[in-house]
């Protein structure tokens, strides 16, 4: 029983640490974890900055439509894999450097849906990883102003630890 408890105050944590800002809207995350390389909008339509946010995953793990809509676009774009998946208003959601896709261009999704598996990310970070864009009509916003915060049932197991004692 203690280290139940004392896995779940650290769970608690790292959930509520100072230096996460947790995202402020209601969209589920298509994969749960950290975050290892945040959004930095570009200047200007062509200038350089990070689109989007790059979410820690293990390499084949499951991804899931944040919001309910439609598929857009399900293929590949310069050899990667890209899903593509317009939630209405303008706004469209966009995951990368996958390694599979489980759904086609026009198919409706809904919230929570199975829709692809992850890859190994960008080659410059070593951190298996998924990148996550926004669009609000064609300018890129943040993701973390869509996403709710992780339930922590997604993380934390609350099970007795067999030690063998």
């Amino acid at each position: 029983m203690r280290r139940t408890v004392v896995v779940l105050l650290v769970a608690l944590s790292l959930i509520f640490a100072p230096s996460i800002a947790w995202a402020a809207g209601t969209w589920a995350w298509p994969v749960v974890g950290p975050i290892v390389r945040g959004f930095d909008p570009p200047t200007s339509p062509f200038g350089s900055g990070h689109r989007g946010i790059d979410i820690a995953a293990a390499t084949s793990t499951v991804l899931v439509a944040p919001e309910a809509g439609q598929v857009t676009f399900a293929g590949p774009v310069g050899g990667e894999l890209f899903v593509t998946i317009d939630h209405g208003d303008g706004v469209r959601s966009t995951m990368s450097w996958l390694s599979s896709i489980l759904v086609r261009r026009n198919d409706l999704v809904e919230r929570g849906q199975p829709v692809a598996v992850s890859g190994h990310g960008h080659a410059a970070l070593e951190t298996p990883h998924v990148h996550l864009g926004v669009r609000l009509g064609e300018t890129y916003v943040d993701p973390l102003d869509y996403l709710g915060p992780p339930e922590v049932s997604s993380f934390v197991r609350l099970a007795p630890w067999d030690d063998g004692a």
